[in-house]
């Protein structure tokens, strides 16, 4: 077992989780997190891809102490300016509304495009990474410029500093892992309370995330795969990665241990994860898709490509017998902890990537529900 020295407060934190006062606890974290502004990230060399398709550069992924790993969490919580919302074209809407329910009540923004048809269109639920929100989550994936291109609702659920000090979608949480309960449920019933009040076609309704938010979209889809035709996971973990605090900490060094295996309905899932992140080992996108791959047979293929003036990548498409791909791993070489092909407007982006919100939007084009 690998034994963790965590530095001073982790603690109080864990004993503040365990009696079950999650504010408190992260509180507590976040004023570690304070202090003075993190120094620039050391330049680190651009790599080839190589022959290993899961793993990364033994050298990009050497264990931290833990000084460094907080260090490299404080930048990774560190965010730009809030975005300003995105451009609309004349009759498009981005309205603000509310869900409440049991579990709880959330506010969301809905992206409707000028350019929605008659008839019933496709939704994408995105979920937003730690201190970010829905206009600098929009911004930052333009996801709503997509919304006009391809005609479909975008929904921006919103997490709240009294939910989350730095407002994370609470991914470690046993009570926000479950099916009808805290969080989970929440995201559902907005889901649901958008399926009511628009022509949305049930076949066509995905989630999809960042960081936090990516691990909220694995837990979502593992959760209501009745719901969800597929999921997208950007720089996330797989459900159930962590139990508590500690845990969380210890998933995002180096991926989870004793991760059960999907149940049910396999659902469609398109990760992607950069081989240079040092905020989510990207061993968490491997188990993503091992979590999703284990209850189907499927055939990998293995493609190599590279941004003009970018990033190089690898794509392994995990494909079924009729030779749709229901399994799709995107690998960035050389990027970090941000939105693949991103916009500078929002934060936690990078545009020498490929095109994370395309690639998700075409792979969900090609899952429709089989049973909705």
């Amino acid at each position: 077992m690998i034994k963790f020295n965590f530095p001073p407060g982790m603690a109080e934190a864990t004993r503040l989780t365990r009696e079950g006062k999650l504010q408190d606890a992260m509180a507590l974290l976040r004023g570690g997190f304070a202090g003075t502004p993190p120094e620039p990230a050391a330049p680190r060399p651009r790599h080839a891809p190589s022959g290993r398709i899961f793993d990364v550069e033994p050298d990009a992924v050497a264990p931290p102490s833990t000084t460094g790993f907080m260090e490299r969490l404080k930048r990774g919580l560190h965010r730009n300016q809030p975005a300003a919302p995105p451009p609309m074209p004349p009759g498009a809407r981005f309205v603000t509304q509310t869900f409440a329910g049991p579990g709880g009540s959330r506010a969301y923004k809905l992206y409707i495009p000028a350019s929605l048809p008659a008839g019933p269109v496709p939704l994408i639920v995105m979920l937003h990474g730690c201190t970010q929100s829905p206009d600098d989550f929009a911004a930052g994936t333009r996801m709503n410029a997509l919304a006009e291109a391809d005609a479909c609702l975008v929904a921006y659920p919103e997490q709240t500093a009294s939910a989350n000090a730095q407002r994370c979608w609470n991914w470690f949480n046993p009570e926000d892992q479950q099916r009808d309960r805290g969080e989970p449920a929440i995201i559902a019933g907005i889901t649901r309370q958008i399926l009511r009040d628009h022509a949305v076609d049930p076949r066509r309704v995905h989630v999809a995330g960042l960081s936090a938010g990516g691990a909220q979209a694995a837990i979502m889809g593992a959760a209501y795969p009745e719901l969800f035709a597929a999921i997208g996971v950007h720089s996330g973990l797989a459900c159930g990665a962590a139990r508590d605090v500690p845990s969380a900490f210890a998933a995002m060094r180096g991926g989870a241990a004793g991760l059960a295996t999907a149940g049910g309905r396999a659902v469609p899932t398109i990760v992607f994860h950069a081989d240079r992140d040092s905020t989510v080992h990207p061993v968490n996108g491997d188990q993503v898709i091992a979590q999703a791959r284990s209850a189907t047979s499927l055939r990998a293929e293995t493609l190599r490509g590279q941004v003009p003036g970018g990033h190089a990548f690898t794509r392994t498409r995990h494909t079924d017998a009729a030779g749709r791909a229901v399994l799709e791993q995107w690998v960035v070489h050389g990027g970090g902890h941000a939105w693949s092909g991103g916009d500078a407007a929002g934060s936690y982006t990078d545009a020498s990537g490929p095109d994370a919100s395309a690639e998700m939007r075409r792979f969900f084009a090609e899952n429709p529900h089989p049973d909705a």
